[in-house]
């Protein structure tokens, strides 16, 4: 306990001095004396604010959507670069959208190094939590530590940070692993008001992460920003008044022999009808269609990794013909992050009209961190967009792409229907559940509109090959979860 104390008493001490030398002789030496990041070994913060879902605007103008955070709480070990984030949210409605009702989310996630995951409570049946692997998730939260105040001058110690003053402000840089590069400003307090960093993203590319803080007050024994802002993609990922802070507490984080395996890219292939492949093994799935001299292929979720998957498995499938066209049902990222994979490999875009303008925008951006496929190859991507419905044919069987009207899921989203097949092929209106699941206790508005969507478009649908979910359904599966009993049909 006497060394709990002592070691706090020294974090305020250090903190408290902070503004009080000049910045002129080795400015992120006196920053990082004035911060106590020689006595801190780890921190934990939290707060409440809101958070925001990365990647998944319901229209490419719009910001990322906006969670009520009740519960925040970071703890960061800087000696191992492991941290644990916990937070507690709930989605507010946008005025104007039909969304499902909200519901609490409890996030319990991870980082060790180059090594991310995730901890849910105990699945039915099971003693002990479950454990996910999130290999795409490390880079961002590895940058979420060196991106606080005392893990970006500690970085700045140990990485030969070059500082240069520019009026009454120090710009301080570095780069970490030979690709990383953060880029700090100290204000004349010695503070650090603002970092700079930039991650890999399959949609974006080279992303710029940009954290600010501001407020800084006496919390728990130092001094440390009450307002923290971060924003990815040009749009805020988090807001969040900080209401406790505590100096080096206990905190070891190994490494779960489940987190450390990298899972495997499955793509089992399964025959919907002649000629049509339901491809699943993930928690995203496609529909490749094909067609009397080439490939119709709906969706290329996730990244490049997942795509080339697919490409290798459609040439086991369907060998000796070209994918000729990609359908892409909408542009969140984690169903839009494999497009350009298979731009490279030739591949025409088929989108909803106000998408290709975006991706084309978005795709001039450098890929100089992680260079996929198409970073080095350079070639153009190639578009048919649509607005309301488009058709593809060979003169055999005919494709029809349609938009999802009023869909408050996405303004530009839309659904593949096969007319002699009787297939419909659709990502996140409707999403089944496993066989004998209850149906929800209220109806996911989505799907309502996709049932109504069907009715305005008079499409006889058999089977529906949904892009989440455990298995292929029927209308009458659709009709069950949105509360239309077969009386009332």
């Amino acid at each position: 306990m006497r060394n709990s104390l002592l070691a706090a008493a020294s974090f305020t001490v250090a903190l408290t001095t902070v503004g009080c030398g000049s910045l002129h002789q080795n400015p992120v030496k006196q920053a990082a004396e004035a911060a106590g990041v020689d006595t801190l070994k780890s921190i934990e913060f939290s707060g409440t604010g809101r958070w925001y879902q990365f990647g998944q605007a319901p229209n490419p103008d719009l910001p990322w959507p906006q969670f009520a955070v009740k519960s925040y709480t970071a703890d960061i070990n800087y000696e191992t670069a492991s941290a644990r984030v916990q937070i507690s949210r709930l989605q507010e409605i946008e005025a104007g959208r039909n969304r499902p009702v909200p519901t609490e989310q409890k996030v319990d996630q991870y980082v060790s190094g180059n090594v991310a995951w995730n901890v849910a409570p105990p699945a039915a049946n099971a003693s002990t939590p479950t454990i996910t692997p999130q290999p795409a998730a490390s880079e961002e939260r590895a940058a979420e530590i060196w991106s606080t105040p005392q893990g970006f001058l500690r970085a700045a110690q140990k990485h030969q940070a070059k500082a240069e003053t520019q009026g009454d402000h120090t710009e301080v840089s570095f780069t970490v692993g030979g690709k990383y590069r953060y880029v700090g400003t100290l204000n004349a307090r010695n503070q650090l008001v603002n970092v700079k960093t930039w991650i890999d993203n399959p949609v974006l590319g080279d992303t710029l992460v940009e954290t600010q803080f501001s407020d800084y007050k006496e919390l728990d024994g130092g001094q440390f920003p009450s307002h923290i802002v971060r924003l990815a993609g040009g749009f805020p990922v988090l807001d969040i008044n900080v209401n406790g802070v505590k100096a080096n507490p206990p905190l070891d984080l190994p490494i779960p022999p489940e987190a450390a395996k990298k899972p495997a890219v499955v793509v089992a292939a399964s025959k919907l009808a002649d000629g049509v492949y339901y491809l699943t093994g993930g928690t995203h799935h496609s529909v490749a269609i094909e067609q009397k001299d080439h490939i119709v292929l709906v969706e290329a979720p996730l990244n490049e990794e997942r795509s080339l998957a697919l490409i290798e498995k459609l040439k086991e499938i369907i060998p000796n013909k070209p994918i000729k066209y990609l359908v892409n049902t909408h542009a969140h990222f984690d169903h839009a992050g494999g497009l350009r994979t298979f731009v490279d490999a030739g591949a025409t875009i088929v989108t909803h009209e106000p998408n290709q303008s975006y991706y084309q925008k978005i795709w001039s951006n450098p890929h100089a961190i992680n260079p996929d496929h198409l970073a080095i190859s350079k070639k153009a991507a190639k578009f048919e967009s649509f607005s309301g419905k488009k058709v593809l044919s060979d003169g055999k069987r005919t494709i029809e792409i349609h938009a999802l009207a009023d869909n408050s899921h996405n303004d530009a989203f839309v659904a593949v229907y096969l007319p002699k097949e009787k297939i419909l092929v659709e990502a996140d209106a409707y999403t089944p559940l496993a066989a004998n699941a209850p149906a929800p206790s209220s109806p996911n508005p989505y799907s309502v509109n996709l049932y109504q969507n069907i009715q305005k478009l008079k499409l006889d649908v058999n089977q529906i090959a949904a892009l989440h979910g455990p298995r292929v359904v029927t209308l009458a599966d659709l009709r069950a979860a949105i509360g239309i009993s077969k009386a009332s049909r």
